[in-house]
């Protein structure tokens, strides 16, 4: 299975029956998994598809909001969700009660947005060993590719990230793509995939 479908209590039937096409990169840090989804994302959207996109980030402490705006301070007087609408953008704060590591949360987060594809950076002790989510190796070079691959369950399209450059001779059975050069090669596949989803 290649696709989550996600379904929410509080939409219509038909729209609760969506599926949308996840797709991980799965690397460690620094091996490229921005560089290749963003790839994905630019290119993907600029045929049509409606695009999703979650960044986890594991740094203790982080906060999206600065001390001393308007928002920090409602958030600060203890308010758990803060929306921030402006003429070309809309924010919205949830305050975490606990650390956040489900991903079918996660995705809810993005439910009612009718979305064709989320791609997903990070979550990787959560994605790799998820059969339903389409997932892109990225690493550094061989060694790093091969641990990875190792504790990777499938399904897996592709890898990238550094390691496309490099072309190493570790005999797969995926394609070792370099993006940008060789990006057309990825987006086919993930088009096939989106392709089956609709079939």
């Amino acid at each position: 299975m290649l696709f989550i479908r996600t379904e929410f209590n509080n939409f219509s039937e038909t729209e609760s029956d969506r599926t949308v096409l996840i797709i991980a990169a799965v690397g460690k840090s620094g091996s490229g998994k921005t560089t290749t989804l963003e790839y994905l994302v630019s290119n993907l959207a600029s045929e049509g598809y409606r695009i999703g996109a979650v960044k986890h980030i594991f740094h203790k402490g982080f906060k999206i909001d600065k001390e001393g705006t308007n928002t920090w301070r409602y958030t600060k007087a203890g308010a758990k969700v803060i929306a921030a609408v402006s003429t070309e953008e809309i924010v919205v704060i949830k305050r975490a009660e606990t650390e956040l590591n489900d991903l079918e949360q996660v995705m809810e987060l993005l439910g009612n947005e009718q979305l064709d594809i989320i791609v997903v950076e990070g979550f990787r002790s959560i994605i790799e060993k998820r059969n339903d989510v389409l997932k892109i190796i990225t690493a550094k070079d061989a060694e790093s590719l091969k641990k990875t691959l190792e504790g990777t369950v499938q399904p897996i399209i592709a890898v990238a990230g550094l390691i496309g450059k490099q072309k190493p001779k570790i005999k797969l059975e995926i394609p070792v793509i370099s993006i940008p050069e060789e990006g057309k090669q990825l987006l086919k596949l993930v088009i096939e995939q989106l392709k089956g989803k609709a079939s």
